[in-house]
């Protein structure tokens, strides 16, 4: 189930945040200055979300301000349909479209959002994180009738097939 972060769960995050990232760039951060960021930044603004399954977070997503800042799922749950479950959230709560960045070695990441409708806009050569690792940004935009739905609007009626439209 999804549910806000807590300040319960910040050692437990940091930790698998901190081991998941060593498979793809440097680690540049202790558990515990990812433990203070996570506690006095993203629990306080009340953006971070995580994904429990018998009192043990698998799942973590951090979303705000059209973006996701941070998607990580524990070593071995992947797979599962945790990230997409919880990316799902993210657009839900951002029903206008998202933009987050991954690297550019991450290439399962990159497969992933390709896989949930994200486009590559913009390759980045590192100079702009603190990995200095090349990174990408990826954009989501949902469909407009979609986006329309999401947002509460609702259409006047029927669309007109093709064919009463060029007649």
């Amino acid at each position: 189930m999804i549910r806000p972060v807590t300040l319960d769960d910040v050692p437990e995050i940091a930790a698998f945040y901190v081991d998941i990232r060593r498979d793809t760039v440097p680690v540049v951060h202790t558990i515990d200055d990812v433990e203070r960021y996570i506690s006095s930044v993203l629990v306080a603004r009340g953006t971070s979300y995580v994904w429990e399954e018998d009192g043990t977070i698998l799942g973590w997503v951090d979303v705000g301000g059209g973006g996701v800042d941070q998607l990580y799922c524990r070593r071995g749950s992947t797979g599962r349909g945790i990230g997409k479950r919880l990316l799902d959230f993210a657009k839900a709560q951002s029903p206008a479209g998202l933009q987050l960045y991954t690297f550019q070695v991450n290439a399962g990441a990159r497969r992933f959002y390709a896989r949930e409708g994200f486009a590559e806009v913009e390759l980045g050569d590192g100079s702009g994180n603190e990995e200095g690792q090349p990174d990408v940004l990826l954009a989501w935009q949902p469909a407009p009738f979609e986006a329309a739905d999401q947002m509460g609007w609702r259409l006047a009626g029927p669309m007109p097939s093709r064919e009463e439209r060029n007649a």
